[in-house]
């Protein structure tokens, strides 16, 4: 896949730097490559159900921002991103010391972007895939990724 912008993974991480979800969650972007992008999780008790795995609410998060900046990656420069909409199968408990969520395009359009989601969670040097899914991502031409105004 071919980038449109030369400088799209400066454009991701000062986007993702703007995401006070991500930040909040304490999660970092682990690779970005034309049309994938990784984010990864570590563990906090924070962040987990009462079983003391990661909440699946969590994994969910990082993976559509897997999935969204994938997509962003091959947006023009001018451009932002929106999700549409999501849908993820939750495939194995993620218990462990870190997720690693992936976003991957499959289809790259003028308007909507489908991207493939998964998610891993590693624990004791062993990773297991607890997510699978799918986004659809629409590119919003001509208007900037960073806000407008000061958030209220």
């Amino acid at each position: 896949m071919q980038a449109l912008d030369p400088d799209y993974a400066k454009r991701v991480r000062d986007s993702f730097a703007r995401q006070g979800a991500m930040a909040h969650l304490g999660a970092f972007l682990h690779e970005i490559q034309p049309g994938r992008v990784e984010i990864d999780l570590p563990y906090r008790p924070e962040l987990s159900q009462q079983h003391g795995y990661f909440h699946a609410g969590m994994v969910a998060t990082v993976a559509d921002s897997a999935g969204g900046y994938a997509a962003y990656t091959l947006f023009p420069i001018d451009s932002s991103v929106l999700t549409v909409e999501f849908k993820v199968n939750l495939i194995a408990p993620a218990d462990g010391e870190r997720v690693r969520a992936v976003g991957q395009v499959i289809r790259s359009g003028r308007t909507l972007t489908i991207c493939e989601l998964r998610a891993f969670v590693l624990k004791a040097g062993k990773e297991t895939q607890c997510l699978h899914g799918m986004a659809t991502l629409m590119c919003l031409p001509g208007r900037s990724d960073a806000p407008s105004q000061p958030p209220k």
